[in-house]
């Protein structure tokens, strides 16, 4: 066997032992909002948050994984809509998330209620490759889930991706920091 395959393999396989173990903290991200994360994510400064997230509305907060392949980002902005347009807006959300994407793989694309609050919920696998002529550049997948949801005249987005590799590995931890969001 390819020795650089036996490495991929147990890298893979020690990423998925130790997320095996991942325990979750709560994290305060304002006095209205707190989620449960893992115990090793650490805040990305705002040097940081602007190389990473480069938009004219800058994330509220960044948390990322020790290896800086996994985030966790929250971004507030304001809306003139209300939590009664969430059906509506999630048909918008869904079409800009085609427009930004070569190839969409939606797991959920639904509107749900967490923790008394109804959230817009994408989890997703997204394929994003280079189309320019003559590029010889790999297309990037990576699992993504975005929930959206309206709190007064706020639309706050909360983001978690990881690269399509740790999928099966992340997805339940993934599953459990979103449904793990609270807001006051």
């Amino acid at each position: 066997m390819n020795i650089r395959f036996i490495a991929l393999l147990a890298i893979i396989l020690l990423t998925g032992a130790a997320l095996a173990d991942t325990k979750l903290k709560k994290v305060q991200i304002t006095k209205e909002i707190s989620v449960m994360l893992p115990q090793d994510f650490t805040p990305l400064p705002d040097d940081g948050i602007a190389r990473k997230y480069p938009a004219p509305t800058k994330p509220l907060a960044v948390y990322t994984s020790p290896n800086g392949q996994i985030d966790f980002s929250v971004t507030q902005k304001r809306s003139q809509f209300k939590p009664s347009d969430l059906n509506m807006l999630r048909e918008f959300y869904k079409a800009s998330l085609l427009e930004t994407f070569t190839k969409v793989d939606f797991i959920r694309d639904e509107v749900v209620k967490i923790k008394g609050q109804d959230f817009i919920v994408f989890e997703f696998v997204s394929t994003l490759a280079d189309q320019r002529a003559g590029s010889t550049l790999a297309p990037v997948q990576k699992y993504s889930t975005i929930q959206y949801t309206i709190q007064g005249n706020q639309l706050l987005i909360f983001t978690l991706h990881t690269p399509f590799i740790l999928k099966k590995e992340w997805q339940p931890t993934a599953r459990d920091i979103m449904n793990s969001i609270k807001i006051k």
